[in-house]
C-alpha cells in the first residue's frame, strides 16, 4: 500500500511539473504566435532619427531566446521594425540600456536602464515613447528583456546618425 501511495505522489508531482513546463513553451505559440503588431513608423520629416540598430541573438546556444529584426531611435520614440522578431515569452519590456556592451552575463537590472514599457506583440512593428529630457546620447542599447525571469532575450548596439 506505501509503494501505491508513494508512486502516486511521485507521479503527481513529475505529472504537475511536466506540464507546468510544457504549458509555458506551448502556450505563447498557440495563443499568441499570430498576433502580429503593425504600428506606423514616426514620420522622418517631423522627428530626426538619433540613432538605429539591429536585434541580435544574444546566446545562439539558446534556441528559446532570440531576437532579430531592426530599430530606429527617433527623439521621443523608440521604433522597432516590421521585420522585429523575438521568441515567445512572458513579460518581455524594451529597454534603453546606457552599457557599451550588452552579453547574457550583463547585469541589466543594476544599471540606470530607462523601461519604456512591455512588448505587444512578438512579431511587427510597435513604437514605445521615450521619456521627455531623457539624453538618448547615454544610452548604447535597446534591450529586450524578460522580466518575468530576469533574462536577456535580445539586445540592439545603437548607432548614432552621426556614426558616433
Amino acid at each position: 500500500m506505501k509503494r501505491v501511495i508513494w508512486s502516486f505522489l511521485v507521479g503527481g508531482f513529475l505529472g504537475t511539473g511536466v506540464g507546468f513546463i510544457v504549458g509555458i513553451f506551448v502556450y505563447p505559440y498557440v495563443f499568441l504566435a499570430d498576433i502580429v503588431a503593425h504600428e506606423e513608423r514616426p514620420d522622418a520629416t517631423s522627428r530626426p532619427l538619433v540613432a538605429s540598430g539591429s536585434f541580435i541573438h544574444a546566446n545562439p546556444s539558446d534556441p528559446i531566446h532570440y531576437g532579430k529584426g531592426d530599430v530606429m531611435v527617433y527623439d521621443d520614440i523608440v521604433h522597432l521594425a516590421e521585420n522585429f522578431e523575438v521568441g515567445p515569452g512572458p513579460k518581455f519590456h524594451v529597454y534603453l540600456v546606457p552599457l557599451d556592451e550588452v552579453t547574457p552575463s550583463s547585469d541589466i537590472e543594476k544599471t540606470m536602464y530607462v523601461d519604456l514599457g512591455r512588448l505587444r506583440a512578438f512579431k511587427g512593428s510597435q513604437n514605445f515613447r521615450i521619456p521627455r529630457g531623457l539624453d538618448l546620447s547615454a544610452y548604447k542599447h535597446v534591450v529586450i528583456w524578460c522580466e518575468h525571469f530576469s533574462v536577456l532575450i535580445s539586445p540592439a548596439k545603437l548607432m548614432s546618425k552621426s556614426g558616433q
